[in-house]
């Protein structure tokens, strides 16, 4: 018998399969696990893959909340970290600090 993974909203050990998806008996969530290994990867704005430790390049000016400083066009941001939230990449800016983007904003530099 193969091992399934637990249940990605409650962590519950006891999910079973139902045709494609899995099924969680505790609180009743279904996912597709084929899909949910794809949700969790982080994507720039034109679908290349990021991954810890990637260069990027901003692609529209950004004004930083709470200064009156903006990231501009072309900045190149190095060694970005990705966590979970709205702000899915966590950086440091020279000039500027440090600072969360969204992945939607950046294109990867291709090495």
């Amino acid at each position: 018998m193969s091992e399934l993974p637990p249940c990605p909203k409650c962590n519950s050990p006891y999910a079973y399969e139902d045709g494609a998806l899995l099924i969680c008996p505790e609180c009743g969530h279904e996912w597709n696990p084929a899909q949910a290994a794809e949700e969790n990867v982080v994507r720039d704005s034109v679908g290349n893959i990021l991954s810890d430790g990637d260069t990027v390049t901003v692609i529209k000016d950004l004004k930083v909340k709470g200064s009156s400083s903006t990231v501009k066009v072309g900045t190149k941001v190095k060694n970005i970290r990705l966590v979970e939230g709205d702000h899915d990449i966590d950086c440091k800016i020279d000039g500027i600090g440090s600072m969360g983007l969204k992945s939607e904003f950046v294109r990867k530099v291709q090495d």
